[in-house]
């Protein structure tokens, strides 16, 4: 069973200590749905644009996110395999990105995960700032796995 939207948000926001510290921000956490917030303010650069590594960051936490709030957390478990992030243009305010997976395709997870002991997917995401322009493209290769 996913777990309930405060516990969710309290392990996505809290749970690793980097990204407590970056100040990020689940603005919502649904069953199939998330959307996350990277604040500019702490997550500068030399330059006085979004640090890439919080951008990363702001492109890896929705493949956690998503598992909460839309897998059986007492059975499964995911792991992310591989992470790209195509870098579009300097961000120079505050950075959101929003993920989904259908119903259908988080039983389809589930069940091959279920029957081969994981199960792998892909997110490709686009990082955008407050007039919605794309500052980062990612692509990032998860599994779900039994317990």
């Amino acid at each position: 069973m996913p777990l309930p939207t405060e516990i969710a948000r309290q392990l996505t926001e809290e749970q690793i200590a980097f990204v407590h510290r970056s100040g990020l921000k689940a603005e919502v956490l649904e069953p199939g749905f998330v959307r996350l917030r990277m604040p500019l303010q702490g997550n500068q650069n030399h330059i006085g644009s979004m640090y890439a590594g919080a951008l990363f960051t702001l492109a890896e936490i929705p493949g956690g996110a998503l598992f909460l709030t839309s897998f059986d957390t007492q059975r499964f478990y995911p792991i992310v395999t591989e992470m790209n992030l195509r870098f579009r243009r300097p961000a120079s305010g505050d950075i959101q990105v929003e993920a989904r997976l259908s119903a259908e395709e988080i039983q389809s997870l589930e069940d091959q995960a279920h029957q081969q002991g994981k199960a792998s997917y892909l997110l490709e995401l686009q990082l955008t700032d407050g007039n919605g322009e794309v500052v980062a493209e990612s692509r990032g290769h998860y599994q779900l796995r039994l317990r």
